[in-house]
């Protein structure tokens, strides 16, 4: 078998799966359609709810084999469908964690009729006890002030304070606006400092991060920003294509700069002259 790893593989996942090994893969993070009818250049988020939910069991059924028994999964949902799915991931995985991401989306407009969605749940599911699991990784630096509030002797030698808290299980990470410098042309494309994140806690370095549906490659890019592997798939070829670039992009030399001109001082120049 040639090497499968670091590869986006521009196919349907359910077909692609076969060129990866069981037993291989130490983390699936994905963002599957949320049937929310958007166009991602095929019917993919445009199916009945019945047709959907066993589409979602058909792809966790042929996933689930190819984790490490000390394996994690990820997974990206919105509230509509999170309970029946989490239903079936828990028939076949322990639950971790229900996240929710806070999108910051801003306050102004939204429903008339309901209250306005600003958030996407994300579950996080182990496959055993001895799941590989990163704490220091990926904690958050307490700021100078609470560090300051924390003088007291009981708190001296700590090793919480230093290195950070937990992030907790709600993430408040502003979503990727237009203007935004890590926005690419891909209608639902998550950041990287979420992607990450899972990626540093749940995948050990140099280990294997699969995504089935890869859309603009987030996943690939923060696996290989976080020093590991990565395999996907994804069946728009117009994000497969951004998703290639965005990796080259890493791999890119940093421009050369020119060498700045020595200035002489006024003492050299009249010496030569």
């Amino acid at each position: 078998m040639t090497d499968w790893k670091n590869q986006v593989y521009c196919e349907d996942a359910l077909a692609g799966l076969a060129r990866v090994p069981d037993g291989s893969v130490d983390l699936i993070l994905t963002d599957p359609p949320y049937n929310l009818g958007k166009d991602y250049g095929n019917a993919s988020d445009q199916q009945s709810v019945d047709d959907y939910l066993a589409w979602t069991e058909a792809w966790i059924d042929a996933a689930l084999p190819k984790l490490k028994p000390n394996g994690s999964l990820y997974i990206f949902l919105t509230w509509r469908f999170s309970p029946e799915i989490f239903v079936m991931l828990k028939k076949r995985m322990t639950m971790m964690n229900e996240i929710i991401w806070d999108r910051r989306v801003p306050s102004m407009g939204g429903s008339t009729r309901s209250f306005s969605s600003v958030h996407d749940t994300i579950g996080f599911f182990v496959r055993r006890k001895d799941y590989y699991f990163d704490l220091d990784a990926v904690r958050i630096p307490y700021d100078a002030e609470t560090k300051k509030a924390r003088t007291r002797s009981i708190f001296v030698g700590a090793k919480w304070l230093e290195v950070g808290y937990n992030p907790k299980d709600l993430w408040s990470v502003s979503r990727l606006h237009r203007e935004h410098a890590e926005r690419v042309d891909h209608p639902t494309q998550k950041p990287l400092e979420i992607i990450e994140r899972m990626v540093k806690a749940s995948c050990p370095p140099d280990g294997v991060v699969m995504d089935l549906f890869m859309g603009s490659g987030t996943t690939a890019v923060a696996a290989r920003r976080c020093g590991r592997n990565f395999v996907g798939f994804e069946l728009n070829p117009e994000y497969c294509d951004i998703a290639r670039k965005r990796l080259a992009a890493l791999e890119a030399p940093p421009p050369e700069r020119s060498p700045a001109r020595k200035t002489r001082s006024p003492r050299e120049t009249l010496t030569q002259e």
